[in-house]
């Protein structure tokens, strides 16, 4: 499939931020937080969950208003600009200067840019290509965003390697890298993608925003596509984000910090990035011919195959197996429902319902960690704790097998 230069330009976008998720979020800050005296690295979920609730509380309210003409690129340059400024100004808080406190600061606005930045980066999947191509762009963005994250954060691991694993001067540069690569990746982005579905403007549009956003809060069950498959994406979704945050500390629960050193847990991380990336292909090439619905089902069973067999793993290769079956679904399954949601909303209101899917999407995660955590604690054995979130999963896929096959049928009336 050749590409438009808008798509390319789109595509281009998910290539830059992806170098955000898996260096930031994953690698760098939790390390070099670890290095400020007198503080534990667990407290970062409490701050992941206070920027995840800005965002969600944030996301249909922006969403809204950014459906009125020329607003959406504003909004997205905004939080855009917001997050490689504050990934950059993480460089300039060392763990020599004890100020954990402004560094967590600074990581909760990198989130809260990241993730605004997302709710229209999504939403503008709209404008840059049709319903027909629709599955591979998306599936495309997550495909090349995947790979290509690999090459910052390889220039960050053998900068860190080269001054010292123990030296923040490392971890440092890792952070102007990874937002040197994502400030770069998005000039396209912000030169040849523009919003081609809108609201016109109107008097009072703040105020009229949230009229909208009432209206269609207290109607979505109207849309009944709609507000399915979000029920369905909310519990699947929350399967498959506790598999990507939960998998490494499974995994050192079941084998030991002897048998999973630092560089066994890096290689992990980056073997799910690198099969991610042509399994994601294949996800949209075959949901062309077998659709994006009988995919994303694919992916849920795929994801429940994988939570079994987590159950048996003894020893290293096992991991990496499990980590090539996460891998094979994980783009896939994330692309494709970005897309089949895409379909099924109105066009011109596309930043209002993308704000809703971002809400459902931020909320994720956090019923399937505790469930592990509750299943462990009880048992005495976190091997019943992959076991437990499974039901995620299958009350997912029945749920979502109740939707139409045909999204065509399913689009709500502009």
């Amino acid at each position: 499939m050749k590409l438009t230069k808008q798509e390319r330009s789109w595509i281009l976008y998910d290539c830059g931020n992806s170098a955000y998720s898996i260096a930031i979020t994953t690698a760098l800050l939790p390390a070099i937080y670890g290095m400020f005296d007198g503080v534990s690295t667990m407290n970062l979920g409490y701050f992941n969950s206070i920027a995840s609730i800005i965002v969600a509380i944030l996301s249909p309210i922006l969403g809204t208003i950014a459906d009125y003409k020329d607003k959406k690129k504003r909004f997205f340059l905004f939080f855009f600009l917001v997050g490689i400024i504050f990934t950059a100004s993480l460089a300039f808080v060392p763990p020599s200067s004890g100020m954990w406190q402004l560094l967590i600061i600074f990581y909760i606005l990198t989130v809260v840019g990241f993730s605004g930045a997302n709710i229209f980066y999504d939403s503008f999947l709209v404008d840059v290509t049709s319903d027909e191509r629709m599955d591979k762009v998306s599936t495309r963005g997550f495909a090349y965003g995947y790979i290509s994250s690999v090459i910052p954060f390889g220039i960050s691991l053998g900068v860190i390697l080269f001054l010292g694993l123990d030296k923040a001067i490392g971890y440092q540069l890792g952070f102007m890298i990874t937002a040197l690569w994502w400030g770069l990746l998005t000039i396209p982005m912000i030169k040849h993608v523009k919003q081609k579905h809108y609201i016109e403007s109107e008097p009072k549009p703040v105020l009229q925003s949230f009229k909208r956003l009432l209206t269609t809060f207290r109607n979505i069950k109207q849309h009944k596509v709609v507000f399915v498959f979000l029920i369905s994406y909310f519990i699947y979704i929350e399967g498959v984000d506790t598999i990507i945050k939960m998998v490494v500390p499974y995994a050192t629960s079941i084998l030991g910090t002897d048998s999973l050193d630092m560089f066994t847990l890096l290689g992990i991380l980056l073997i799910i990035q690198i099969i991610a990336f042509p399994c994601a292909i294949i996800y949209g090439n075959l949901a062309k011919k077998y659709s994006a619905r009988t995919m994303i089902i694919v992916g849920i069973i795929t994801y429940i195959i994988a939570c079994i067999s987590a159950f048996f793993i003894s020893s290293v290769w096992h991991i990496f197996i499990l980590g090539a079956m996460i891998g094979s679904a994980q783009g896939g399954i994330q692309a494709l429902s970005r897309s089949y949601y895409a379909k099924i909303i109105p066009k011109k209101n596309s930043n209002e319902f993308f704000g809703f899917y971002n809400v459902f999407g931020k909320f994720a995660a956090i019923v399937g960690p505790a469930i592990m955590a509750l299943t462990t604690t009880l048992t005495g054995n976190a091997r019943y704790s992959i076991l437990a979130i499974i039901p995620l999963f299958i009350a997912g896929f029945f749920v979502f097998i109740t939707l139409p096959k045909d999204t065509g049928k399913a689009v709500i009336a502009e």
